[in-house]
Parts: structure tokens; C-alpha cells; sequence
């Protein structure tokens, strides 16, 4: 074998969404896609609102000279001016166009962070449940992922965080509206957060930066609002894409904002600039740019998530499951009342697919994406019965 040992072994425990959308391939050709209720994968179905169809196509009929060339690393400096002024408005403080990049999704903004803050051995502290390539991610720069379990409601526990802190932190990543638990963390909690790093970095004499990945900012029931991290610290960034408000996964098109009164901020921005070329992305896509420039306030209809989130929510009631109520995003990850991968098999069984917790640092759980149409949730409800019938009974 002439690949990487560190590559087999991120092969040997790599991301369990993609194992079991390979399994629903599977399936669906075997028995066909009517008869799979698949729930794996976190990829919206929800089509782009009408308006980004127009703009898309005006802009790809641009022949103008230049026009698909190279811009600064950063981003075409209209398009985020265009992004300063929204964020502006949705996260509380006052951005300029120079405190914000335009990246290749929020996965490449993330990346273009940790490139930019780590040195090797330097820790990041993720929260458990957690996006399944985070680890990854700070792997790739040489850090160290520290993981801190939530509470029994997917909330922060800030004494965890706490005792978890050291002097080499130099991140805490959140995720809030959160994937896989679609809990929104509040004001309040990212307040004492904010306090308690800015407190830690005075004490070990360094800056630990709080990082937020806001990619289902934008999905969200029940008149839920997403609270700002640049109101509970300085040192505050931001990533997110257009991926999930815009139904645009494969466009990767995202973007990362730094706090205007960090202290440190042009210094930091530059580093973010050179990552963002010097790892190969040299500029997120120039079409794509111009495209969301004159999206800033368009966003897919999140009451079609909700609408979806009510059926599957009493789907798993009648089956007697345990779960907390996503306040955003578009999955629930309901308690399994056996080892969540045994679960999984005799969900299988049942031809529905789900995503062991485990894969998510939370075993005992299971993640069911439901960005799929109602009737398919619906269909499910007798195949979710009899699986905790079956597992109940050993």
C-alpha cells in the first residue's frame, strides 16, 4: 500500500454520512428507491429560491473581457462590501468590506482559519455532538482537537469548557444552529463563553479565539434567532456558506468575518488572505461570487424544513423515541434504546438509513437528516415502530 498511514487511518474511521449514503446506493438499486427511507445525508433538496435562477442566469451571459478572471485573494471587494452590509446588520457590529473573505464554503473558510491561527500542538476545542470533519480539519494544520461534551439538552456546559481550557488553546469552534442536534445556543450562554475565554487568554497571556460555523443560520422555527458571537468577544469569527440558505452545496461558495475591533484584526486578515491562496483555493469561485453579491437577502423557505421537522417529530413519538427538539437546521437525533450502530443495522433492516452518533462523538444517538420529502417521512413511521419493537425485545 503506497498510500499515507495517517490517510488509512482517517480512511478506517472517515466520516460514517458517507458510509451509509454508500449503503443507500446500495439499497436503493436493490430494492428500489421508493421502497429506502434515507435519512443519511445533510444535502438540501429544498430547490434555490427562484431569484438566484434569474441572477444566474444575467451573469452567465456576461461576455465581457475579464470577466471569469482572477480577483483579489480575498473576494471582488463589491461583493464584500455587499456581504459587510448584511452581516453588519444580522451579527450586531459594524463590518467593512476589508473584515471579511470570500472562501470556498464554510468547510474552506474553516481551514483558511485553523491554517491561519495554529501552530502544531496548538488545541482546538470542539463540542460534542459535533460536524464529523472538524477533527480533520484541525488535523490538516497540525492541532490538536480537545472534545467537550454539551449538556443532556445539547447546551453549552461552560464548566467543561472551563476545565478544558489550557495554554495552548487557541480555538473554541462552535456550531450553532448545530449539526447533527439543531440546538441554537443562546444569547446568554454565548456571553458567559465569550467571558470566560477572554478571561483564560488574560491568564495564560494569549488570545483563544471563539469561532462560530453558521452555515443554518438562516433555518430556524419557531421564530427562533440566532445570537452573535461578535457580541460576546472581540476576538469572534465567523464561517458560513450559502450552501444551506441558498440550497447551494455544490457551488461552495461561503465566507469568513473577524470581529472589527479585534485587536491584532490586519495582521490576522492578512494570514487569512495568504491561506486562502497558498492552500490552493487562490479565490473562491468568481461566478458564484457575483451570483450571492445581489442574494444578500434572498434565503430558501425554512418553513418547508419545519413543516417536515413536525411530521418526522410525531413519526418518532408514536414510536416511542427520546429526542430534543431542533430550534434549526434540518435534523433530529433521537436517544437509541441499544448501541447506536446495532441500531442502525436493525434500522437497515427496516430499509431506513440513519447515521450512527457515534460518528458525531455522541454515541447513543442517531442522526436523521430531513432534508427529504414529507410523504418519505411519513412512510417510515411503521419501519421505525417495529425497529424499537425489535430492539426492545433483544
Amino acid at each position: 500500500m503506497t498510500i499515507a498511514k495517517k490517510m488509512q487511518a482517517f480512511a478506517e474511521k472517515s466520516s460514517w454520512i458517507r458510509k451509509m449514503f454508500e449503503e443507500g446506493a446500495r439499497m436503493k438499486a436493490e430494492f428500489g428507491a421508493e421502497n429506502v427511507f434515507d435519512f443519511s445525508l445533510g444535502n438540501p433538496d429544498v430547490p434555490p429560491p427562484p431569484r438566484f435562477t434569474e441572477v444566474l442566469r444575467e451573469l452567465a451571459a456576461e461576455d465581457r473581457p475579464g470577466v471569469h478572471g482572477y480577483m483579489p485573494n480575498g473576494g471582488f471587494p463589491y461583493v464584500r462590501e455587499a456581504l459587510a452590509a448584511r452581516l453588519s446588520q444580522e451579527q450586531g457590529v459594524e463590518f467593512d468590506q476589508g473584515d471579511v473573505l470570500m472562501t470556498c464554503g464554510a468547510a474552506g473558510a474553516l481551514n483558511v482559519v485553523m491554517k491561519a491561527l495554529l501552530d502544531p500542538g496548538d488545541e482546538v476545542i470542539i463540542l460534542s455532538p459535533f460536524f464529523v470533519e472538524y477533527n480533520f480539519y484541525v488535523d490538516n494544520h497540525g492541532g490538536v482537537t480537545k472534545v467537550v461534551a454539551t449538556d443532556g439538552q445539547f447546551n453549552l456546559d461552560l464548566d467543561a469548557v472551563r476545565d478544558a481550557l489550557s495554554e495552548k488553546t487557541k480555538v473554541v469552534l462552535i456550531n450553532s444552529p448545530n449539526n447533527p442536534t439543531g440546538q441554537v445556543y443562546p444569547a446568554g450562554d454565548l456571553q458567559a463563553l465569550g467571558r470566560l475565554l477572554d478571561e483564560a487568554g488574560e491568564r495564560f497571556c494569549t488570545t483563544i479565539y471563539l469561532v462560530s460555523d453558521e452555515p443554518y443560520r438562516k433555518i430556524v422555527f419557531d421564530g427562533c434567532e440566532v445570537p452573535s458571537i461578535m457580541n460576546a468577544t472581540t476576538n469572534g469569527i465567523v464561517v458560513s456558506s450559502y450552501s444551506k440558505e441558498l440550497s447551494l452545496p455544490g457551488e461552495r461558495i461561503g465566507y469568513l468575518a473577524v470581529h472589527p475591533e479585534m485587536h491584532g484584526k490586519l495582521e490576522l486578515l492578512d494570514a487569512l488572505t495568504l491561506a486562502n491562496r497558498i492552500l490552493g483555493f487562490v479565490n473562491a469561485p468568481a461566478l458564484m461570487q457575483r451570483v450571492v453579491a445581489l442574494l444578500q437577502d434572498v434565503s430558501v423557505d425554512s418553513s418547508v424544513y419545519e413543516r417536515r421537522r413536525e411530521v418526522f417529530c410525531r413519526v418518532l413519538d408514536e414510536a416511542g423515541f427520546e429526542y430534543v427538539k431542533p430550534k434549526g437546521a434540518f435534523y433530529l437525533f433521537p436517544r437509541t434504546p441499544i448501541d447506536d450502530v446495532e441500531f442502525c443495522t436493525i434500522l437497515q433492516q427496516e430499509k431506513i438509513l440513519a447515521v450512527p452518533g457515534r460518528g458525531f462523538g455522541a454515541p447513543g444517538h442517531v442522526r436523521l437528516a430531513f432534508c427529504v420529502d414529507e410523504d418519505v417521512i411519513a412512510r417510515s413511521a411503521d419501519g421505525f415502530r417495529r425497529a424499537m419493537q425489535r430492539a426492545a425485545s433483544g
